[in-house]
């Protein structure tokens, strides 16, 4: 990255893939901020620059990088792709984590267990400029998209009608619009829909506050 690059992603502000960083708060915060990065669509944490814009720089380059490969190698599960960068703006040094999209998503918030559990693992995506906890909904579908597990001998039935039926009147649904809709139980629904999602009929949507919804495929 060019130091003409970097002004101008500061001048564009946080976004998808941008988020600011003063200092180095605490390798927790730092790794959900990457983690959302990796399970998105990539992006870059930057140091020694504040959700203003304003340029501070960090105290110590080198400790910086330091505390951020210790986040990314020891607080993810699995561990991050990354690189870092440092550039002298204004006479400051700012530090630039850039965080490769992952083809072995979901990364977590190390949590030392052998395998994911959806229910409880600390998992991040990227909405806008905000870093929010992933549905288990998601969480299941990163699985089934990384590990390329195909669909076998799924048919359309009654519940999966009702889905569609549902979306001819609105817009969207959610697992528990499905439950109530179809009387039927939340894990119930939340499988459907993740069928679907895998079939390629259905989109999955996540809103500012973490909340999925589905639209039909178009």
């Amino acid at each position: 990255m060019t130091r003409k690059k970097l002004l101008e992603i500061i001048e564009e502000g946080e976004g998808l893939n941008v988020e600011f960083k003063q200092r180095f708060s605490s390798h927790e915060k730092v790794a959900k901020e990457m983690i959302a990065l990796a399970n998105t669509k990539g992006g870059v944490v930057i140091f020694g620059v504040d959700d203003d814009k304003s340029i501070y720089g960090v105290v110590s380059e080198k400790e910086e990088a330091e505390l951020i490969k210790e986040a990314a190698e020891k607080y993810c599960e699995p561990p991050l792709n990354y690189s870092i960068q440092i550039l002298n703006i204004e006479e400051k040094e700012i530090v630039i984590a850039e965080i490769h999209e992952s083809q072995n998503k979901p990364h977590r918030l190390q949590d030392y267990k052998n395998e994911i559990d959806p229910n409880v693992a600390a998992v991040y995506i990227r909405i806008n400029d905000k870093s929010v906890l992933a549905s288990k909904e998601m969480i299941k579908i990163f699985q089934t998209q990384s590990r390329n597990i195909e669909l076998k001998k799924y048919e359309i039935g009654n519940i999966e009608r009702q889905i569609f039926d549902y979306l001819e009147n609105n817009e969207t649904i959610t697992v528990d619009e499905l439950k109530k809709n179809a009387n039927i139980s939340n894990r119930r629904a939340s499988r459907a829909l993740i069928k679907l999602v895998r079939a390629n009929a259905l989109f999955i949507h996540t809103k500012d506050n973490g909340e999925d919804y589905f639209t039909i495929a178009r």
